[in-house]
């Protein structure tokens, strides 16, 4: 019993110093000490991710122009909260003031409307709307067994095959969400000007520079000191792994 008392004081008081800390933190941002506001942001993150956290962490760094961390933490607190406007909007205007401006490869229709459409919830909502679904089905198979009017027997049986595929759906949706969140295979440019070149070396060809706050996706992370990046053009090359951050 007193042990279970003295974790319970550990916990109240550990939450207790958080809430201090971000209060501390936004008192801070509101005063135009960014700095600090980063500083204490930072400290927050340490005991575990937050997405409010790394937003609020993303505008410190916003307000004092390193837009190269602004925009990572912007992706991090997307990848946690990517249905959340605020962190999307902010996001995108980060993005512009970067210098290089990437222009996507085309892709089906559809396939951007499915990337979207996973892109609404996170994975904890989606996982939460399959539960519900599944209890609709479940519902509505009681009431094709067991109604006595064949209309809502006929009603049980529709909604029961539309929330059984839904629910399958967004199971989709949240297994895709949970792998970002896993598999972190995007990264960011940290330095302000960056060489990519034709193989792991700095005696490899030249091929493009990019520039700090430019998002990548590391195609080969099987060496330590270098990584295949590629960008969303299409684009491909090797970088220093020190040049960039994964998100």
């Amino acid at each position: 019993m007193k042990k279970l008392l003295f974790i319970a004081a550990l916990l109240l008081s550990f939450v207790s110093a958080s809430a201090q800390t971000k209060a501390e933190a936004d008192s801070a941002y509101v005063q135009e000490r960014y700095e600090q506001a980063i500083s204490l942001y930072n400290k927050l993150l340490e005991p575990g991710a937050s997405a409010s956290v790394y937003y609020n962490l993303g505008n410190a760094y916003y307000r004092t122009g390193d837009m190269a961390h602004a925009i990572l933490a912007y992706e991090r607190a997307y990848l946690m909260e990517p249905g959340d406007a605020d962190i999307r909007f902010n996001l995108q205007l980060a993005r512009t003031k970067t210098i290089d401006k990437i222009v996507p490869e085309s892709e089906m229709f559809f396939i951007t409307w499915f990337r979207q459409m996973i892109d609404w919830y996170s994975a904890d909502q989606w996982g939460r709307a399959v539960v519900v679904c599944f209890a609709l089905f479940v519902v509505s198979l009681l009431l094709y067994f067991f109604a006595g009017c064949m209309l809502w027997r006929k009603v049980g049986f529709g909604v029961g095959v539309c929330t059984l595929i839904l629910a399958v759906l967004f199971h989709i949706f949240a297994y895709q969400q949970q792998q970002k969140l896993l598999v972190r295979t995007h990264a960011i440019v940290m330095s302000s000007s960056l060489t990519v070149k034709s193989t792991p070396s700095t005696s490899g060809t030249d091929l493009f520079v990019l520039h700090e706050g430019t998002k990548v996706e590391i195609t080969d992370d099987t060496m330590k000191d270098w990584k295949e990046i590629r960008l969303a053009d299409g684009k491909v090359g090797w970088v220093p792994v020190k040049t960039i951050e994964r998100i």
